[in-house]
């Protein structure tokens, strides 16, 4: 006697279940094991490699999708795909303690690892270790919150560390070259002098050219400027992302 699924059924293993409550309703999409934060974190781009089906359920271990009816009330309409982008943004990711543990920690070590390429020791221009980032992470007491990125999240423990004065920390410059037609050089030159943090060349025998360290947040400040400033004539050429001296940061 053949046995068949009841409809409306739809039964699947290895998963991670992901939840929102809305209208009332509990809501849940089957991803695949682990891969929820990397699409959260951008790592993951392929929404194919994130969903195990574009479907959304009930109950995902009961397998209970949920019905066209429910879904409009809830979300003003029955799309399935763009619910489930929907709840694997917003929603709570269901995992065990051991599982949050894992993922908690493995997401500090990520924050660590980006502050510690970052960053450097103002007073030495040496690179920290991560072991020595996670440390005074551990002395601020930051909490890493599953829901945001690694990388906001890194901006978070520099501006912390840089206000507590935990360890002695700044963003490492970069070094930059700028070229610019001499009729335009001393204006150029002017606005550069007080956006830059250290100007290792200046040399103004006919067209200006410059070669300075910046806060890579005023690298688009400066791009701007050169291209509007010598009316795209100008040039703007990055020698290297960090100057940082040869060796880690040891304490």
């Amino acid at each position: 006697m053949a046995v068949f699924q009841p409809t409306g059924q739809k039964r699947l293993t290895n998963v991670a279940v992901v939840r929102m409550k809305k209208g009332g309703k509990r809501f849940e999409i089957a991803c695949y094991p682990n891969k929820v934060l990397s699409w959260r974190n951008k790592v993951e781009t392929d929404i194919d490699e994130v969903l195990q089906t574009h479907t959304v359920f009930t109950n995902v271990s009961k397998g209970e999708v949920a019905k066209s009816d429910i879904l409009k009330k809830a979300f003003s309409n029955d799309n399935q795909p763009e619910i489930c982008l929907q709840i694997l943004a917003k929603g709570e990711l269901q995992v065990s303690e051991k599982e949050r543990h894992a993922q908690l920690e493995s997401m500090f070590r990520d924050i660590a690892t980006t502050v510690a390429d970052k960053c450097v020791n103002p007073d030495t221009n040496r690179p920290y270790t991560v072991t020595l980032i996670e440390g005074a992470m551990k002395d601020l007491h930051f909490s890493v919150k599953p829901t945001k990125s690694t990388k906001q999240q890194a901006l978070e423990v520099i501006k912390q560390l840089t206000e507590t004065e935990t360890i002695k920390i700044q963003k490492a410059f970069m070094r930059l070259k700028i070229t610019v037609p001499a009729k335009d050089g001393k204006k150029v030159r002017e606005k550069i002098r007080k956006i830059a943090k250290k100007i290792e060349s200046d040399d103004f025998d006919g067209d200006l050219e410059m070669v300075i360290l910046v806060d890579p947040g005023c690298f688009r400040e400066i791009d701007e400027l050169v291209r509007h400033d010598t009316k795209g004539k100008g040039q703007l050429e990055v020698i290297s992302l960090k100057d940082v001296e040869e060796g880690d940061e040891m304490m």
